[in-house]
């Protein structure tokens, strides 16, 4: 487990335990959306911000990954989809590890949704990737959500059982959605031994969305993955860095977006 030590130690904070993710994945599933039309660009924001890993898919690795600013994690999605497929929900595997691995990868991710019709395939998948993290000593992170009809995303029960799921898959870290409620987050992240880090939810105002971070990492989450609410802001650069305050410092929303740390 050697490898995986070395490779988390890039990706999480040493001394918090925590990490600031930005995922920047979008450009498959939904096409060339504001913030990602210039990946070095984005990719040198970001870097600056203080975020501790970016994920891309393996084509767009060769665009900017520490190319400037400072240096990031770099974390490899082996899930897509596209917003035209009948079922968006369907993640199917583009990428492996071996060829993460040869893309300087510090971790691969996958993409689980529960509850959607292929769900069953999608955690076949998981559980192969896994005993290839394994083998290969790199990281796993865990994208799982409660997804498909007549389910609420934000059930603790729901994201309770995501977080086992991914657990049991093996998982080194695990995101999921927040349940919008500092108790009922904090009963889930106490049953789990795996770092959980928060996904990003709908965008919203810059206090209101670092309150929310604040809140679930009172709740134990390790951090949040954040994409476009965080790389779609005017100032991508200046809003990550107060995410990370919040994150690392336990600062204040209202202290991180005034630059009082």
């Amino acid at each position: 487990m050697i490898g995986k030590a070395i490779r988390l130690e890039r990706i999480m904070d040493r001394n918090t335990g925590r990490s600031v993710i930005i995922p920047m994945d979008h450009g498959f599933s939904v096409g060339q959306i504001y913030g990602l039309h210039d990946m070095p660009k984005v990719i040198s924001a970001v870097s600056e911000g203080g975020a501790n890993a970016i994920v891309l898919h393996k084509g767009m690795v060769r665009h900017g990954h520490r190319k400037a600013g400072s240096d990031i994690g770099l974390i490899v999605h082996l899930s897509a989809s596209t917003s035209l497929n009948p079922d968006p929900n369907d993640k199917v595997s583009v990428c492996s590890v071996e060829e993460a691995i040869s893309l300087g990868a510090d971790c691969v991710s996958i993409h689980i949704n529960l509850g959607a019709p292929n769900e069953s395939k999608m955690i076949e998948e998981a559980g192969v990737i896994s005993w290839q993290c394994t083998r290969w000593g790199m990281p796993l992170l865990v994208m799982i959500y409660p997804r498909g009809d007549g389910i609420d995303p934000t059930d603790p029960a729901a994201i309770g059982l995501c977080v086992r799921v991914a657990e049991e898959l093996g998982a080194d870290i695990i995101k999921t959605s927040y349940t919008g409620d500092p108790e009922s987050f904090a009963a889930i992240t106490g049953a789990c031994a795996v770092p959980v880090l928060v996904a990003g939810g709908e965008k919203g105002g810059d206090l209101e969305t670092l309150t929310r971070i604040r809140e679930a990492i009172s709740a134990g989450a390790a951090g949040v993955a954040m994409g476009r609410n965080a790389f779609q802001r005017d100032d991508p650069a200046q809003f990550i860095r107060a995410i990370t305050h919040v994150v690392h410092q336990d600062a204040t929303p209202e202290d991180a977006l005034g630059g009082n740390v």
